[in-house]
Protein backbone atom coordinates (compact mmCIF):
# COMPACT_ATOMS: atom_id res chain seq x y z
CA UNK A 1 0.00 0.00 0.00
CA UNK A 2 2.91 2.32 0.42
CA UNK A 3 6.89 2.44 0.61
CA UNK A 4 8.77 5.09 2.26
CA UNK A 5 11.97 5.03 3.91
CA UNK A 6 12.84 1.43 3.42
CA UNK A 7 9.48 -0.21 4.86
CA UNK A 8 6.68 -1.89 2.82
CA UNK A 9 3.34 -1.19 4.31
CA UNK A 10 1.57 -4.36 3.57
CA UNK A 11 -2.55 -5.06 3.53
CA UNK A 12 -3.28 -8.81 4.18
CA UNK A 13 -6.11 -9.81 1.68
CA UNK A 14 -9.11 -11.33 2.28
CA UNK A 15 -11.16 -13.19 -0.21
CA UNK A 16 -8.91 -11.37 -3.09
CA UNK A 17 -9.64 -7.93 -1.77
CA UNK A 18 -7.22 -5.92 1.03
CA UNK A 19 -8.64 -5.56 4.10
CA UNK A 20 -10.40 -2.72 4.90
CA UNK A 21 -9.29 -0.08 7.71
CA UNK A 22 -5.78 1.84 8.21
CA UNK A 23 -4.71 -0.23 11.18
CA UNK A 24 -4.38 -3.79 9.67
CA UNK A 25 -1.40 -2.34 7.01
CA UNK A 26 1.91 -4.49 8.42
CA UNK A 27 5.12 -2.70 8.54
CA UNK A 28 7.75 -4.78 6.65
CA UNK A 29 11.05 -5.29 5.63
CA UNK A 30 12.23 -6.89 2.23
CA UNK A 31 14.92 -9.65 2.39
CA UNK A 32 18.03 -8.97 1.34
CA UNK A 33 17.98 -11.50 -1.97
CA UNK A 34 15.57 -8.81 -3.78
CA UNK A 35 18.62 -6.36 -3.43
CA UNK A 36 21.51 -8.74 -4.59
CA UNK A 37 19.29 -9.55 -7.60
CA UNK A 38 18.14 -5.51 -8.16
CA UNK A 39 14.88 -5.97 -7.80
CA UNK A 40 12.53 -3.80 -5.28
CA UNK A 41 9.21 -4.29 -4.09
CA UNK A 42 6.51 -1.64 -5.70
CA UNK A 43 3.46 -0.33 -4.39
CA UNK A 44 0.65 -1.95 -5.98
CA UNK A 45 2.59 -5.76 -5.71
CA UNK A 46 1.08 -8.60 -4.30
CA UNK A 47 3.40 -10.33 -2.28
CA UNK A 48 4.05 -13.09 0.00
CA UNK A 49 5.22 -12.21 3.83
CA UNK A 50 5.81 -13.82 6.89
CA UNK A 51 5.72 -11.93 10.23
CA UNK A 52 8.53 -11.51 12.40
CA UNK A 53 8.68 -11.47 16.41
CA UNK A 54 8.56 -7.62 16.84
CA UNK A 55 5.53 -7.82 15.63
CA UNK A 56 6.27 -6.87 11.69
CA UNK A 57 6.65 -8.59 8.83
CA UNK A 58 9.25 -9.54 5.63
CA UNK A 59 8.54 -9.93 2.16
CA UNK A 60 9.41 -13.14 1.47
CA UNK A 61 8.14 -13.08 -2.31
CA UNK A 62 6.75 -10.67 -5.07
CA UNK A 63 4.14 -12.29 -7.49
CA UNK A 64 4.28 -11.98 -11.23
CA UNK A 65 3.24 -7.77 -12.41
CA UNK A 66 0.83 -7.21 -14.92
CA UNK A 67 2.23 -3.41 -15.27
CA UNK A 68 4.93 -1.72 -14.17
CA UNK A 69 5.87 2.23 -14.00
CA UNK A 70 9.35 3.41 -13.72
CA UNK A 71 8.08 6.87 -12.79
CA UNK A 72 5.84 6.59 -11.18
CA UNK A 73 7.06 3.69 -9.23
CA UNK A 74 4.21 1.48 -8.89
CA UNK A 75 2.61 -2.44 -10.37
CA UNK A 76 -0.70 -3.49 -11.14
CA UNK A 77 -1.64 -0.50 -12.09
CA UNK A 78 -4.92 -0.25 -14.68
CA UNK A 79 -5.48 2.93 -15.31
CA UNK A 80 -3.22 6.39 -15.53
CA UNK A 81 -5.18 9.82 -14.94
CA UNK A 82 -2.91 11.96 -16.29
CA UNK A 83 -3.62 15.36 -14.28
CA UNK A 84 -2.85 18.61 -16.07
CA UNK A 85 -4.40 22.28 -14.42
CA UNK A 86 -5.75 25.06 -17.45
CA UNK A 87 -3.79 27.54 -15.29
CA UNK A 88 -1.66 28.44 -13.07
CA UNK A 89 0.87 26.17 -14.05
CA UNK A 90 -0.45 27.27 -17.60
CA UNK A 91 -1.33 23.88 -19.87
CA UNK A 92 1.70 21.86 -21.52
CA UNK A 93 0.81 20.15 -23.84
CA UNK A 94 4.60 19.03 -24.75
CA UNK A 95 4.71 17.51 -21.16
CA UNK A 96 1.31 15.78 -21.29
CA UNK A 97 2.62 14.32 -24.80
CA UNK A 98 5.54 13.10 -22.67
CA UNK A 99 3.18 11.37 -20.32
CA UNK A 100 1.52 9.30 -22.45
CA UNK A 101 4.58 8.29 -24.44
CA UNK A 102 5.43 6.76 -21.20
CA UNK A 103 1.66 5.15 -20.35
CA UNK A 104 1.19 4.14 -23.80
CA UNK A 105 4.96 2.25 -23.68
CA UNK A 106 3.72 0.72 -20.57
CA UNK A 107 0.45 -0.29 -21.88
CA UNK A 108 -2.44 1.00 -19.72
CA UNK A 109 -5.61 2.93 -20.36
CA UNK A 110 -5.47 6.61 -19.82
CA UNK A 111 -7.88 9.35 -18.93
CA UNK A 112 -6.53 13.04 -19.01
CA UNK A 113 -8.21 15.01 -16.47
CA UNK A 114 -7.68 18.75 -16.75
CA UNK A 115 -8.18 20.38 -13.61
CA UNK A 116 -8.47 24.59 -11.99
CA UNK A 117 -11.36 24.93 -14.92
CA UNK A 118 -12.79 27.78 -12.62
CA UNK A 119 -9.60 29.80 -13.52
CA UNK A 120 -10.67 30.08 -17.34
CA UNK A 121 -13.56 32.10 -15.60
CA UNK A 122 -13.95 35.45 -17.91
CA UNK A 123 -10.13 34.65 -19.46
CA UNK A 124 -10.07 36.02 -22.65
CA UNK A 125 -7.25 33.94 -25.20
CA UNK A 126 -7.94 30.59 -26.48
CA UNK A 127 -9.69 28.07 -24.78
CA UNK A 128 -7.13 25.63 -23.71
CA UNK A 129 -10.34 22.91 -22.93
CA UNK A 130 -11.79 23.13 -25.59
CA UNK A 131 -8.18 22.51 -27.55
CA UNK A 132 -7.28 19.21 -25.60
CA UNK A 133 -11.16 17.98 -25.84
CA UNK A 134 -10.59 18.32 -29.79
CA UNK A 135 -7.28 16.91 -30.02
CA UNK A 136 -7.19 14.32 -27.76
CA UNK A 137 -10.44 13.38 -28.20
CA UNK A 138 -10.20 12.48 -31.71
CA UNK A 139 -7.24 10.30 -31.34
CA UNK A 140 -9.20 8.16 -28.42
CA UNK A 141 -8.58 9.50 -25.23
CA UNK A 142 -11.10 10.12 -22.29
CA UNK A 143 -10.52 14.03 -21.17
CA UNK A 144 -12.64 14.77 -18.13
CA UNK A 145 -12.74 18.10 -16.69
CA UNK A 146 -12.56 19.36 -13.35
CA UNK A 147 -12.45 21.57 -10.39
CA UNK A 148 -11.75 21.31 -7.12
CA UNK A 149 -13.01 24.38 -5.76
CA UNK A 150 -16.53 24.09 -7.52
CA UNK A 151 -17.10 20.10 -7.11
CA UNK A 152 -16.99 19.45 -10.98
CA UNK A 153 -16.06 16.50 -12.64
CA UNK A 154 -15.71 14.60 -9.28
CA UNK A 155 -18.55 12.22 -9.80
CA UNK A 156 -17.91 10.89 -13.53
CA UNK A 157 -14.37 10.10 -12.42
CA UNK A 158 -15.10 8.38 -9.26
CA UNK A 159 -17.35 6.03 -11.65
CA UNK A 160 -13.97 6.10 -14.06
CA UNK A 161 -12.10 4.87 -11.17
CA UNK A 162 -14.17 2.00 -9.61
CA UNK A 163 -12.59 -1.50 -9.26
CA UNK A 164 -9.04 -1.16 -10.60
CA UNK A 165 -6.05 0.52 -9.42
CA UNK A 166 -5.25 3.60 -10.54
CA UNK A 167 -2.36 5.90 -10.96
CA UNK A 168 -2.34 10.01 -10.52
CA UNK A 169 0.58 11.61 -12.09
CA UNK A 170 0.85 15.11 -14.11
CA UNK A 171 2.99 17.87 -13.21
CA UNK A 172 3.77 19.62 -9.77
CA UNK A 173 1.23 21.95 -8.51
CA UNK A 174 -1.73 20.67 -11.20
CA UNK A 175 -3.92 19.97 -8.22
CA UNK A 176 -3.66 16.04 -8.44
CA UNK A 177 -3.89 16.26 -4.28
CA UNK A 178 -6.76 18.89 -4.34
CA UNK A 179 -8.64 16.45 -6.55
CA UNK A 180 -8.19 13.55 -4.37
CA UNK A 181 -9.51 15.52 -1.18
CA UNK A 182 -12.53 15.69 -3.28
CA UNK A 183 -12.59 11.71 -4.33
CA UNK A 184 -11.83 11.05 -0.92
CA UNK A 185 -13.97 12.88 2.01
CA UNK A 186 -11.65 13.27 5.11
CA UNK A 187 -8.16 12.52 3.06
CA UNK A 188 -6.98 15.75 4.00
CA UNK A 189 -4.01 15.86 1.86
CA UNK A 190 -1.41 18.57 2.26
CA UNK A 191 -1.95 20.91 -0.79
CA UNK A 192 0.60 23.86 -1.63
CA UNK A 193 0.54 27.08 -3.72
CA UNK A 194 2.09 27.67 -6.96
CA UNK A 195 5.27 29.30 -7.54
CA UNK A 196 4.29 32.64 -9.64
CA UNK A 197 7.85 33.16 -10.85
CA UNK A 198 8.74 29.18 -11.52
CA UNK A 199 4.89 28.27 -12.74
CA UNK A 200 4.76 25.36 -10.84
CA UNK A 201 3.92 24.03 -7.47
CA UNK A 202 5.87 22.22 -4.72
CA UNK A 203 6.12 18.38 -4.89
CA UNK A 204 3.37 18.16 -1.50
CA UNK A 205 3.56 14.68 -2.41
CA UNK A 206 7.22 12.58 -1.24
CA UNK A 207 5.82 9.13 -1.80
CA UNK A 208 3.75 6.38 -3.36
CA UNK A 209 0.57 5.27 -1.55
CA UNK A 210 -2.68 3.43 -2.37
CA UNK A 211 -5.73 5.39 -1.48
CA UNK A 212 -8.57 3.55 -1.18
CA UNK A 213 -11.68 4.35 -2.89
CA UNK A 214 -14.95 4.94 -1.03
CA UNK A 215 -16.90 3.53 -4.22
CA UNK A 216 -14.13 0.53 -5.20
CA UNK A 217 -10.46 0.56 -6.12
CA UNK A 218 -7.42 2.16 -5.59
CA UNK A 219 -5.32 4.95 -6.14
CA UNK A 220 -1.87 5.98 -6.54
CA UNK A 221 -0.89 9.22 -5.32
CA UNK A 222 2.15 9.89 -6.32
CA UNK A 223 5.06 12.87 -6.70
CA UNK A 224 4.83 15.42 -9.48
CA UNK A 225 7.26 15.47 -12.22
CA UNK A 226 8.09 17.93 -14.40
CA UNK A 227 11.02 15.83 -16.03
CA UNK A 228 10.81 12.96 -17.62
CA UNK A 229 13.41 10.43 -19.53
CA UNK A 230 13.23 7.97 -22.31
CA UNK A 231 15.76 5.34 -20.74
CA UNK A 232 13.66 2.69 -20.21
CA UNK A 233 12.09 3.37 -23.66
CA UNK A 234 13.98 2.20 -27.33
CA UNK A 235 14.31 4.68 -29.80
CA UNK A 236 12.46 2.26 -32.98
CA UNK A 237 9.39 1.71 -30.06
CA UNK A 238 9.02 5.90 -29.88
CA UNK A 239 6.50 5.58 -32.71
CA UNK A 240 4.11 3.23 -31.70
CA UNK A 241 3.68 5.50 -28.26
CA UNK A 242 1.30 7.56 -30.86
CA UNK A 243 -1.30 5.76 -31.52
CA UNK A 244 -2.83 7.81 -34.21
CA UNK A 245 0.58 7.26 -36.50
CA UNK A 246 -0.50 3.46 -36.15
CA UNK A 247 -2.78 2.72 -39.17
CA UNK A 248 -0.40 5.19 -41.67
CA UNK A 249 2.61 3.58 -40.38
CA UNK A 250 2.02 0.21 -41.75
CA UNK A 251 1.39 1.49 -45.50
CA UNK A 252 5.62 3.46 -45.11
CA UNK A 253 7.61 2.45 -47.70
CA UNK A 254 10.40 1.07 -45.55
CA UNK A 255 10.45 -1.24 -42.68
CA UNK A 256 11.43 0.42 -39.08
CA UNK A 257 10.42 3.56 -40.60
CA UNK A 258 11.55 7.07 -38.40
CA UNK A 259 9.10 8.97 -39.85
CA UNK A 260 11.37 12.44 -40.11
CA UNK A 261 12.85 11.57 -43.48
CA UNK A 262 12.52 8.95 -45.47
CA UNK A 263 10.87 9.01 -48.65
CA UNK A 264 6.68 6.95 -48.80
CA UNK A 265 6.63 7.70 -45.10
CA UNK A 266 2.84 8.32 -44.92
CA UNK A 267 3.29 9.23 -41.27
CA UNK A 268 4.57 12.78 -42.36
CA UNK A 269 2.29 12.76 -45.10
CA UNK A 270 -0.65 12.50 -42.51
CA UNK A 271 1.22 15.30 -40.63
CA UNK A 272 1.63 17.68 -43.51
CA UNK A 273 -1.82 17.12 -44.49
CA UNK A 274 -3.35 17.91 -40.93
CA UNK A 275 -4.54 14.54 -40.70
CA UNK A 276 -2.07 14.15 -37.52
CA UNK A 277 -1.88 17.35 -35.37
CA UNK A 278 0.98 19.40 -35.68
CA UNK A 279 1.80 19.73 -32.13
CA UNK A 280 1.66 15.79 -31.99
CA UNK A 281 4.20 15.03 -34.75
CA UNK A 282 5.95 18.39 -33.43
CA UNK A 283 6.69 16.70 -30.17
CA UNK A 284 7.61 13.38 -31.54
CA UNK A 285 10.30 14.58 -33.77
CA UNK A 286 11.75 16.23 -30.29
CA UNK A 287 11.38 13.13 -28.59
CA UNK A 288 13.15 11.42 -30.86
CA UNK A 289 15.72 13.59 -31.06
CA UNK A 290 16.58 13.56 -27.32
CA UNK A 291 16.39 10.41 -27.44
CA UNK A 292 19.02 9.58 -30.13
CA UNK A 293 21.09 12.13 -28.11
CA UNK A 294 20.84 10.17 -24.84
CA UNK A 295 22.00 7.20 -26.68
CA UNK A 296 24.76 9.09 -28.02
CA UNK A 297 25.99 10.11 -24.34
CA UNK A 298 25.21 6.72 -22.83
Amino acid sequence: MKALSGYYYVKPLENGMAASGDGDAIQCRARGIFKKKGVTPLVGDHILYSHTENGEGVVDEILPRRSELIRPPVANVDLAVLVFSVREPDLNLQLLDKFLVHIEHAGLDTVICLTKQDLLEGGAGEDPVALVQSLYENIGYQVIVSSSRLGLGTELLTERLKGQISVFSGQSGVGKSSLLNRLVPGLELETSAISMRLGRGKHTTRHVELIELPGGGFVADTPGFSQLDFLELGVEELSTCFREFASYAEACKFRGCSHTHEPGCKVREAAEAGKIAASRYEHYVQFLNEMKDKKRRY
